[in-house]
């Protein structure tokens, strides 16, 4: 398998991999001064994903940069990868090039769009709609019947509390607690959450 990103995300992306079977792990990464991220060599810069022919990760926390390679890679064999200790409800739907990390659970009805991060010790409740390139971040958690639009970020600790919509482009602040709808994009922060920005 190769991931792009060799940063810390990457390190917990590789890990995972390893846990789902996958025994030769390299990276690709555009900072030519990286040679390793964790255990596992760095061998060439992102550009260098053209040519493989074996499964593909995009593990870059930027949901903007995801998406640009995501598409621009589009036909090579994008993964989808579960941490062994996620719980992941029957049904729920995943899209490709996501990650559900160590502790994280997603329940029933659930749909997580494509390159998606759902971190560690996170949950998403029942019938919950996340759009692609959606970040909950570590230790979020969305009540039932969330939506949240396409490239939102979920802040660590943060809690959106049931039958709430986010508007995609926001990002929610650690701790956060969204008791209203968003609408406009914007950095939301506080409990209750305002926007500040």
């Amino acid at each position: 398998m190769t991931i792009i990103g060799a940063s810390g995300h990457g390190k917990v992306v590789a890990d995972i991999a390893g846990l789902n079977g996958y025994d030769k792990i390299e990276f690709l990464d555009d900072n030519a001064e990286l040679h390793s991220c964790g255990k596992w060599p760095v061998v060439g810069m992102s550009e260098l994903a053209a040519e493989i022919d074996h499964d593909l990760f995009i593990a870059i926390g930027s949901a903007a940069v995801r998406e640009r390679l995501m598409e621009r890679f589009q036909d090579k064999h994008m993964v989808t990868l579960i941490h062994p200790s996620a719980v992941i409800a029957e049904g729920v739907e995943i899209g490709v090039g996501s990650v559900v990390m160590a502790g994280a659970v997603i329940n029933p009805g659930a749909r997580i769009g494509k390159g998606c991060i759902i971190n560690t010790s996170s949950s998403v409740d029942h019938d919950c709609v996340l759009g692609d390139y959606v970040h909950v971040a570590v230790g979020s958690h969305l009540a039932g019947t969330v939506s949240v639009g396409k490239g939102t970020w979920i802040g660590a600790g943060a809690t959106v509390s049931n039958n709430i919509s986010i508007c995609e482009g926001c990002m929610i602040g650690a701790g956060a607690v969204v008791v209203k709808s968003i609408s406009e994009p914007g950095t939301y922060l506080g409990i209750p959450s305002r926007k500040v920005i």
